[in-house]
């Protein structure tokens, strides 16, 4: 019997002592109790715990966790009462106030928030609290974190999830939405109207300034025309006087040449006259040096016919 007595207590000595050891994964920790007070806390690693003198008292999580809170009832300063439920992200900082700090500290929590945001709404009206999330936010993680410290819990964040307002106001809210955008869609569609008759206006005064600088343009080439026309015009007249000038030149540079009788310049002065005269004229006066030359011609004219007259 001995030996099986012997293999008994080493069994139960093996099997007391590989229950008492315990691994302790990562973001885990355990509260450890000797003789009904505490004594350690474990972190990741292996640890072996006492038989009958030290027990595991708290397992606690290191990681941030969500608590998630049913709507609580507030009221508004101005008397409207709504729905609100939150959303708290907290982590536990320090095991041994977690465990002993508070007996529910999840209980706790949400109490203490329920409160915290009754205190909150109270001071804000309906508009206020509705577009005010971030500031109510911001108030509610301070409060609640400093007021969790002595249980060794620290509060990251805090959100409202919802708020739920009375029918009533929702109807009202839903109403006042819909006016306002239909209010916007008029002033949208006003503006529509009037940036279409600016452009519509802009297009138009675009349009006549371009036809006023046509008209421009159309008279300066048009005047540009008419004065290269009265240019060469001019210079035609120029040239054309020129040229009677030098043929009147040349007429009297051939006559001077000849060197004429004075009789013969005295019947191309009479030609001159009768050419003056063409027929048109009453009455012609004839200087009396012309007379006398034109009685010579006609005397030679008739001693001309009577020669002829002899021979034959």
């Amino acid at each position: 019997m001995g030996p099986f007595i012997i293999v008994a207590v080493i069994v139960i000595f093996l099997v007391v002592l590989i229950a008492n050891i315990h691994i302790v994964p990562q973001a885990r920790a355990l509260v450890i109790e000797r003789l009904g007070a505490y004594h350690s806390t474990w972190h990741t690693g292996l640890h072996v715990k006492i038989p009958f003198i030290e027990k595991v008292a708290k397992r606690v999580s290191l990681m941030e966790q969500v608590a998630d809170f049913q709507p609580q009832a507030v009221i508004t300063k101005d008397n409207v009462k709504m729905q609100i439920d939150t959303v708290v992200f907290y982590q536990i900082t320090d095991c041994k106030l977690f465990t002993y700090g508070v007996e529910a500290p999840l209980a706790a929590i949400e109490n203490l928030t329920a409160t915290t945001l009754r205190n909150i709404i109270g001071e804000l009206e309906l508009d206020s609290t509705l577009t005010s999330r971030d500031i109510i936010n911001t108030k509610m993680r301070a409060i609640l974190d400093e007021a969790t410290d002595p249980w060794g819990i620290k509060v990251n964040r805090v959100e409202l999830k919802n708020i739920i307002p009375p029918r009533e106001i929702q109807d009202a809210m839903e109403k006042q939405m819909k006016a306002e955008r239909e209010r916007r869609e008029q002033i949208l569609r006003a503006e529509g109207e009037k940036n279409s008759t600016i452009l519509v206006a802009e297009g138009k005064k675009q349009a006549m300034i371009l036809d006023a600088e046509a008209q421009k343009q159309r008279q300066i080439l048009l005047a540009e025309a008419e004065r290269a026309a009265k240019i060469c015009q001019a210079e035609g007249e120029a040239e054309a006087i020129l040229k009677i000038q030098e043929a009147t030149a040349e007429g009297i540079r051939l006559i001077n040449e000849a060197q004429p009788s004075e009789k013969v310049i005295a019947i191309k002065s009479l030609e001159a006259f009768a050419q003056a005269a063409d027929g048109k004229a009453t009455k012609i006066i004839i200087p009396s040096e012309i007379q006398s030359l034109a009685g010579l011609a006609a005397s030679f004219k008739e001693l001309v016919t009577d020669s002829g007259t002899a021979a034959e």
